[in-house]
């Protein structure tokens, strides 16, 4: 089983070493992780360097082994339409296995904090969120798989936390379902979700349709910014994809690897 997008201390959100957060994928039974630390930035300016430090990242992933367990090395950028020149430049810190583009700004707000949601109904916060989301794989080719495409039912402030439904959005979820697969890039099933809004980001039903829209590189993630969540619910979502797909994928120097199971 594999988990292919946590964060360590070397995130500014992160709590646990390298090395904490590996051992306690070896004890959850995973066989690979990839270290997705983020590289985000406020257009505002208003929260604290959200970018890690690069010298901190070799420092703590370098030299980490741990016997029965295949470590990668890999980054979280967060994508603006206008930040593809911002993005190459990141990619040159150093060779990286992985990377995922995800989406948590919106109109200049963060979507984990209420200022985004205020004056706004569930429908037209979810909305402009996949608008944005659009707008940014329109215009980025560097990611290798988009992280996370429901992440806005996941905030705390959401005021009727669900997962985001499909069928209320259909058209613009097509859209960047077919850019994805036409680009050749990834869609993940994050776990984050499960416990907080009862379904994983996305539901079972995205993966269906991107794979009917030629979408073939599908990846799980827990998001773990502690120990404790370290392949949680990877079990169940490797098998979900494998009932869809046949296979789940890693990354290994910035190309897919495809495990059958």
């Amino acid at each position: 089983m594999f988990d292919f997008h946590i964060h360590s201390r070397v995130s500014f959100d992160g709590h646990d070493t390298g090395e904490a957060m590996a051992r306690a994928a070896l004890a959850a039974g995973l066989k690979e992780i990839c270290f997705t630390d983020h590289i985000d930035y406020d257009p505002l300016g208003t929260m604290p360097d959200m970018a890690f430090d690069t010298s901190v990242y070799n420092a703590e992933y370098d030299r980490l082994e741990v016997p029965g367990l295949k470590i990668r090395r890999g980054m979280e950028f967060g994508l603006f339409p206008d930040n593809v020149p911002q993005f190459r430049e990141d990619l040159k810190r150093r060779p990286f296995d992985f990377v995922l583009g995800s989406i948590h700004f919106v109109e200049n707000l963060d979507v984990y904090f209420e200022s985004y949601w205020r004056g706004k109904t569930v429908f037209q916060a979810e909305r402009r969120f996949l608008e944005q989301t659009l707008a940014c794989v329109q215009v980025h080719n560097d990611f290798d798989v988009l992280a996370h495409l429901t992440y806005i039912s996941k905030p705390p402030c959401h005021p009727a936390p669900r997962p985001l439904p499909y069928a209320e959005h259909r058209e613009i979820i097509d859209e960047i379902l077919r850019i994805l697969a036409e680009k050749g890039k990834g869609l993940e099933m994050n776990t984050s979700g499960f416990d907080r809004c009862g379904g994983f980001l996305p539901t079972e039903d995205y993966f269906r349709r991107f794979k009917e829209l030629g979408g073939e590189i599908v990846t799980v993630g827990s998001d773990a910014h502690r120990c404790n969540r370290v392949g949680q619910y990877s079990h169940t979502a490797c098998g979900i994809l494998r009932d869809i797909f046949g296979y789940v994928c890693t990354f290994e120097d910035r190309k897919p690897v495809f495990h059958k199971m």
